[in-house]
């Protein structure tokens, strides 16, 4: 009776104490290794190959925002794939405000002034980071299961995956994106009218598969991130892939700073630690970073800018 008001109290504070960990894990191992993250050589071949890396992170977030309007026409909402696009680019960078719920609320917003109802529009904007969350465990799965030996491991990959692929099944699928979007609607003081929007009613297929490219894409641009500081081979890129799917996916997933912020970096250093130099994955992270969120601010920017000459394209007709 009393778990559920104690829990609300504790979430902010609990974001702090994950952020603050996951920081000062990430710090710790930075001082740790500084000498040799110091010696590593920043070379022309490493810059170019960090700009391939916003190259194909900036690939990534246009594609996710395409695959929303995916999402948006499985609840009837049939609004072209270059107006979502435009508005998931230009409110992912909202995520970063304090609070991180203003890219949700922009997006409802967006949605509410297309006709669109409370309800339907919340719905759609909850399911897209929970159908990432499912790609992502599908992609670390199968990638990750390439390097594992025993019958054991491989029935374990099989049930992951069944309970992945049965979990986004509408009978399963329905109750639990209805109860988080009521939970994320009442958070934002939004009305949603559950009872009334529509259901979803066919397996989300296409939306998962696109998802499932989002989530490569971005595996992809942290190989060419690694790579810029490191030869990597076959295996290696396996790991890396595997890695940073189980990482992406616990930033997403885990409360804490906007954007997986520390909680990404902290898991990926502990996962690739022992294959990888301390020194190049320390600073692997350390780019990417810095990478994912210019890839966001020039999405953003590009968005802004094709609907500016949309409008004015408009204007002189």
């Amino acid at each position: 009776m009393f778990v559920k008001p104690l829990l609300t109290r504790l979430k902010p504070y609990l974001r702090w104490v994950i952020l603050g960990g996951t920081l000062f894990f990430i710090a710790k191992a930075l001082k740790d290794n500084w000498r040799e993250v110091t010696d590593l050589q920043i070379t022309a071949q490493t810059w170019s190959l960090l700009t391939v890396s916003l190259g194909i992170t900036l690939l990534a977030h246009l594609w996710s925002g395409w695959v929303w309007h995916w999402i948006l026409a499985l609840f009837n909402q049939p609004l072209g794939g270059l107006w979502s696009t435009q508005v998931y680019l230009k409110t992912n960078v909202a995520k970063y405000l304090p609070g991180n719920v203003w890219h949700f609320y922009g997006r409802v917003r967006a949605l509410q002034t297309t006709g669109t109802p409370t309800g339907t529009a919340v719905l759609s904007v909850v399911m897209e980071p929970l159908l990432m969350a499912v790609a992502a465990l599908i992609l670390g799965c199968l990638v990750g299961g390439w390097q594992l030996s025993g019958s054991r491991w491989w029935i374990g990959q099989v049930v992951v995956l069944c309970i992945a692929l049965v979990s986004v099944h509408p009978r399963i699928f329905n109750p639990v994106l209805q109860t988080l979007s009521r939970a994320k609607a009442k958070a934002q003081r939004l009305t949603f009218e559950g009872d009334r929007s529509p259901p979803l009613k066919a397996y989300p297929l296409r939306p998962l598969i696109g998802e499932i490219g989002f989530v490569a894409l971005r595996a992809s641009g942290f190989v060419f991130t690694v790579a810029a500081l490191q030869p990597l081979t076959a295996d290696a890129i396996q790991s890396l892939v595997a890695a940073f799917s189980l990482a992406w996916l616990l930033g997403l997933v885990i409360p804490g700073a906007p954007g997986g912020v520390g909680v990404f970096e902290a898991t990926a250093i502990s996962l690739l630690g022992g294959e990888f130099p301390a020194a190049v994955i320390l600073s692997s992270v350390a780019f990417y970073r810095l990478i994912s969120t210019l890839a966001e601010v020039i999405g953003a920017a590009l968005a802004w800018l094709s609907e500016k000459m949309t409008d004015t394209a408009q204007s002189k007709q």
